[in-house]
C-alpha cells in the first residue's frame, strides 16, 4: 500500500528566496529547473516542498534523490520523513524496484553510474521527479555523467541543486543548460540564484572571519638541501607548496600554535552565547587527521572525534557529534557538501586542497545560522591563493566550457587527492622532510578586506582578535575590526614616538630597505586604511570599495595583488 501524500498545510514556512523560487518553478512548469543557493540557505527544504507540491497535485507519482555520499542519503531521508515524504535510503541496485512503502528512494551518483539501466527502469515505471543534489558531481567522471543522462532523461521532472562553485573542467553536466556569451564561452544558466552575500544580508547564514597565519618554515629536499621560507611571502608555486606542507606537519610548531589559538577562540564563543559551539579540523589524509586529533587531546584535555572516511559508522559518528557538546571533530572526507552540523563555528583549514570547489565546500560547513548574531571563524595558512578565495567568498561562479586553464594548475584533481588516503605516502616522505615551522597571525580577512598589523602567537595583539565577541551582526564585525586595526596602528605610532633616541653615530649607517614581502604588507595595510576612511565618508561596504578599485585598476584581490597593482589602487582611491 502506498504511503499517504504529504500535507502541504503542515509544511514548515519558507524563506523569502525559497518562496520566490517556488513561485517561479510552479509558473514555468518546465522539465528542468536549476537552483543555486549558498550552503546553509535551505536547498533541501526547497526541493522537498516542490516534491510535495508535485506529489499532491498528481504531476508525479515518485521521487528519486541523487546525492554525492552515503551519509547524505540518510540525511535526505530523515529530512523528507519530517515533511511526510518517505524515501528509502537503503535502496540498492540489486533491489531493482522501489518498495511501495515509500514515495521513492535516495541513491548516490556512484550507484547510478554502476547501473543506469536499473534507475531508468524505475523512472519509467512511475512518473518520477528526480532531485539531483550538488549536480556538478554528475561531471566527476564520464561514467557518472553518462549514467545520470541515461537513467533520468525520461523523468517527468528534474530539479538540479548546487551550493558551491561549479567545476573547472570542460565536462558538460547532464541536464544543465549552457548559454554562449559575447566572449564565445558557454556558461551554465541557473533558474534561481541565492548567493552568500544575499543570505548574509537576510541573516540566513553567519558572517565568516578568516584568521590567516604565516610563519617561518624549514624543510629538507630529496637532494638533501635545507630550505627556509616565510609562509605568505611571494614565492614560486613549488616553494609555496613545500612551505605550506611544512607548516601543516604535526611535528612542527605551526599546527600546535594555530590549534591553541583556534581552541581559545572556541572557548570565547562558548562563554559568550554559543554554549555548544564546535570546531572542525579539515585534514588532508588519515595519518595527519590522527596526529591532529592527538594534538587536540594534549591541548584541550578532551578527546576529539575523528571521521576518516565515508565508511561504515561515519554517518553515526557525525550524527553523534552533531547532537553532543564535544569540542572538536577532525575529518578528511567528511567535508562533502550538505553535511549538516549547525553548531560548527570554528574551523582549521589544515589541508593542501585549494580549488574553489573544495574551499567553498569546506567553508560551507561553518555558515549555517541558527540565530541572529552567531559568527564563524576559520583559521587558515597565509597562502596567496587561499587568501584570494577567502576574499572572494561572495563571488558567484558558473560552469564555463572552453575557458583557458588557470595557470596556477588548480584543478579538481586536488580535490580528489585530498579526499582519499595517499597511497604513495611512504615514497613521498623519502623525498621530503619537514624540519620546523612557527606560526604568527598575519592578517584577518572579512568581507573581502584585510585587517590587522600582524601578531605573534600568545601575545595580547593576537588575543584582541581571538577575543572578539561571539555574537555580532555583520555590520558590527566590520566596525569592530576597523576599530581594532586603528587601535593597533595608533599603538605602534605611540611606541615609535616614545622609543628612546639613540645618539647619532659619526658615520650614518645606510637605511635598511624593505623586502618585497614587507613592502607588499605595508602597501596592503595602507590600502585598507584608505578603504576604511572611504567607507566612513560614503557608508559603502569595504567589499564594494575593493571591488570598484579592482574594476578600475584590474588585477586579483589585494591578498594576491602585486606591489605595482597595490600602488595603483592606493593612487586611485586617493582621487575618489
Amino acid at each position: 500500500m502506498s504511503p499517504p501524500l504529504p500535507n502541504l498545510e503542515t509544511f514548515p514556512p519558507l524563506r523569502d528566496w525559497q518562496r520566490k523560487a517556488l513561485v517561479r518553478y510552479l509558473r514555468n512548469r518546465s522539465a528542468d529547473f536549476m537552483a543555486v543557493a549558498t550552503p546553509g540557505a535551505g536547498k533541501t527544504t526547497f526541493a522537498l516542498r516542490i516534491a510535495a507540491e508535485l506529489l499532491s497535485d498528481g504531476t508525479v507519482e515518485a521521487v528519486t534523490v541523487v546525492c554525492p555520499t552515503e551519509h547524505l542519503k540518510t540525511q535526505w531521508s530523515q529530512a523528507a520523513a519530517r515533511v511526510g515524504i518517505q524515501l528509502d535510503s537503503a535502496f540498492r541496485n540489486s533491489d531493482v524496484h522501489s518498495s511501495r512503502d515509500f514515495h521513492g528512494a535516495v541513491i548516490t551518483y556512484a550507484q547510478v553510474g554502476m547501473a543506469p539501466a536499473v534507475h531508468r527502469r524505475r523512472t519509467m515505471t512511475r512518473r518520477t521527479m528526480v532531485i539531483l543534489d550538488e549536480i556538478h558531481h554528475a561531471g566527476d567522471s564520464r561514467t557518472w555523467g553518462d549514467g545520470v543522462k541515461q537513467a533520468f532523461d525520461q523523468a517527468e521532472r528534474r530539479l538540479m541543486l548546487t551550493g558551491t562553485p561549479f567545476r573547472s573542467d570542460d565536462n558538460p553536466i547532464p541536464f544543465v543548460e549552457y548559454e554562449r556569451g559575447q566572449d564565445g564561452l558557454q556558461r551554465s544558466r541557473s533558474d534561481s540564484v541565492y548567493g552568500y552575500s544575499d543570505a548574509l544580508r537576510d541573516g540566513v547564514v553567519r558572517p565568516v572571519i578568516f584568521l590567516a597565519y604565516s610563519g617561518e618554515t624549514r624543510w629538507r629536499t630529496s637532494a638533501g638541501d635545507e630550505l627556509a621560507a616565510r609562509l605568505g611571502e611571494p614565492m614560486t608555486k613549488d616553494l609555496i607548496a613545500q612551505a605550506w606542507r611544512t607548516a601543516l606537519d604535526h611535528r612542527g610548531d605551526w599546527m600546535p600554535q594555530v590549534m591553541r589559538a583556534a581552541d581559545a577562540r572556541l572557548s570565547r564563543l562558548r562563554s559568550h552565547g554559543m554554549t555548544d559551539a564546535g570546531g572542525l579540523v579539515i585534514a588532508s589524509d588519515q595519518q595527519s587527521a590522527r596526529a591532529y586529533a592527538k594534538l587536540l587531546d594534549e591541548i584541550t584535555g578532551e578527546k576529539a572525534a575523528v571521521v576518516l572516511s565515508d565508511d561504515q559508522g561515519a554517518s553515526a559518528r557525525i550524527a553523534e557529534f552533531a547532537r553532543s557538546e564535544q569540542r572538536w571533530l577532525v575529518a578528511v572526507r567528511m567535508v562533502s557538501e550538505g553535511v549538516d552540523i549547525p553548531r560548527l563555528a570554528v574551523g582549521v583549514y589544515a589541508t593542501s586542497a585549494s580549488t574553489p570547489l573544495y574551499f567553498a565546500q569546506a567553508i560551507g560547513r561553518f555558515v549555517r545560522a541558527r540565530r541572529t548574531g552567531e559568527t564563524a571563524t576559520v583559521f587558515l595558512p597565509s597562502v596567496p591563493h587561499l587568501l584570494g578565495l577567502a576574499s572572494e567568498m561572495e563571488a558567484q561562479r558558473d560552469h564555463i566550457l572552453g575557458a583557458p586553464k588557470d595557470p596556477d594548475g588548480l584543478d579538481d584533481a586536488l580535490l580528489e587527492r585530498a579526499q582519499r588516503a595517499e597511497d604513495a605516502e611512504g615514497e613521498l616522505e623519502k623525498r621530503f622532510e619537514a624540519l620546523s615551522a612557527t606560526a604568527e597571525l598575519d592578517q584577518v580577512i572579512y568581507d573581502g578586506t584585510s585587517f590587522g598589523t600582524g601578531a605573534r602567537t600568545g601575545t595580547p595583539e593576537e588575543e584582541e582578535y581571538l577575543g572578539l565577541p561571539g555574537l555580532l551582526t555583520p555590520d558590527q564585525v566590520s566596525v569592530l575590526l576597523n576599530k581594532r586595526q586603528s587601535e593597533q596602528m595608533a599603538a605602534q605610532k605611540r611606541a615609535a614616538a616614545t622609543a628612546p633616541k639613540e645618539s647619532v653615530p659619526a658615520q650614518r649607517e645606510p637605511v635598511a630597505t624593505m623586502s618585497a614581502a614587507e613592502r607588499r604588507v605595508a602597501l596592503r595595510r595602507q590600502l585598507n586604511t584608505l578603504v576604511a576612511a572611504h567607507h566612513h565618508r560614503t557608508n559603502l561596504p569595504h567589499g564594494k570599495i575593493h571591488a570598484e578599485l579592482r574594476r578600475l585598476c584590474g588585477g586579483p584581490p589585494s591578498a594576491q595583488a602585486t606591489i605595482e597593482q597595490l600602488e595603483e589602487r592606493i593612487a586611485t582611491i586617493q582621487t575618489l
